[in-house]
């Protein structure tokens, strides 16, 4: 893809996105979605092959499905209050189409199918954007309607989210599944928070981005596509193995990892608010996500692949692959827990 082009259609995603989050108008938001929604696609497609035109379709009828969702939600809201704003939205109807719109979206289940499948069709880079870029806009409108949406609704999909989230990696070889898979579990922990405390939601956006960035930058540096790929790091790239057990531990929310503060906090707001049984068994099931994160972790930095030679390291040309923002994505993914009671006091 030409340079002009690339810069065209980034900066329309990016619009897209800013628009969402800035309006306060429903059909400048929808406007905002669509613009996002089709300046991906080409994203997406940027590898012209059968798999990722088919995860690109995929894509394209869950979004706009989601879309014309909500459309129906705001024009309902519409015909019944009179206005665009988005203040509280009273008719139940209007409130749970919307919020089915942008579950759908996010990728929650029980609407979770489109995830995994399109982040193992199309590339490492279109698919870290795909889980991290696009959560923001849905989250961001959710965050602000989170009032008015019904909170019984939500509690059901995150509980689901992280069911599917958990059993769903179980079995996997290939990193995107597991990374989309892990996606759902994160965001069923984000929606589980959401109606009792909204903010808590955005600092585990903020960490989950932060940690998932730092994931796919290691393993497009290391062109790591699956597990099998993973075993043979340690003799390319020493440094990096500890650092993919360091991120997979973390995001999994092993203390003492950055990973683990996000949890900590969102079990402590849930029995905040004298709910016992849900947190209790958020902590349960975050115990497969770690499972399989340990898994890799041990495929990666505990085995040593055989090797014929005396030399164990593997000859290689000087990797090309610049990573500016790997270092301190490194640093941030595993080192903020002792910033846990700051964080606790702004959120």
């Amino acid at each position: 893809m030409k340079p002009p082009i690339m810069i065209i259609i980034l900066s329309t995603i990016i619009m897209g996105t800013m628009m969402v989050m800035m309006s306060s108008h429903w059909l400048l938001i929808w406007i905002g979605f669509e613009m996002n929604m089709l300046a991906i696609i080409p994203i997406l497609m940027k590898n012209s092959n059968p798999r990722a035109t088919e995860a690109s379709t995929k894509y394209f009828l869950t979004q706009a499905t989601a879309s014309m969702l909500l459309l129906l939600g705001i024009a309902t809201n519409l015909l019944l209050t009179g206005h665009w704003t988005m203040s509280n939205i009273l008719n139940p109807i209007a409130s749970n189409t919307i919020t089915i719109a942008l579950t759908m979206k996010l990728g929650l289940s029980p609407f979770h199918f489109w995830v995994p499948e399109v982040t193992q069709g199309v590339p490492m880079l279109p698919g870290m954007v795909l889980l991290t870029w696009q959560k923001i806009a849905p989250l961001s409108i959710l965050y602000q309607i989170a009032p008015s949406t019904n909170p019984n609704l939500l509690i059901i999909m995150a509980i689901t989210s992280v069911l599917v989230g958990g059993w769903g990696g179980l079995n996997q070889t290939q990193l995107r599944k597991i990374l989309a898979y892990s996606s759902i579990s994160h965001m069923g922990w984000m929606t589980a928070v959401l109606v009792y405390n909204p903010t808590m939601t955005m600092l585990n956006l903020l960490l989950y981005i932060t940690m998932t960035l730092g994931t796919f930058m290691l393993f497009m540096h290391n062109s790591s596509t699956t597990t099998l790929s993973l075993s043979h790091m340690w003799n390319k790239l020493p440094l990096a193995t500890s650092l993919v057990l360091l991120l997979m531990l973390s995001i999994g929310g092993l203390p003492p990892l950055s990973g683990f503060m996000p949890k900590w906090m969102i079990i402590q707001e849930l029995t905040k608010n004298d709910l016992i049984i849900l947190p209790t068994f958020l902590a349960m099931t975050a115990l497969l996500n770690l499972y399989f994160y340990t898994r890799l972790a041990y495929s990666t930095a505990l085995t040593m692949f055989p090797s014929p030679n005396n030399m164990k390291m593997k000859w290689l040309f000087e990797n090309s692959k610049t990573m500016t923002l790997l270092p301190p994505l490194i640093i941030l993914s595993t080192m903020l827990l002792p910033l846990t009671p700051m964080m606790s006091t702004l959120f």
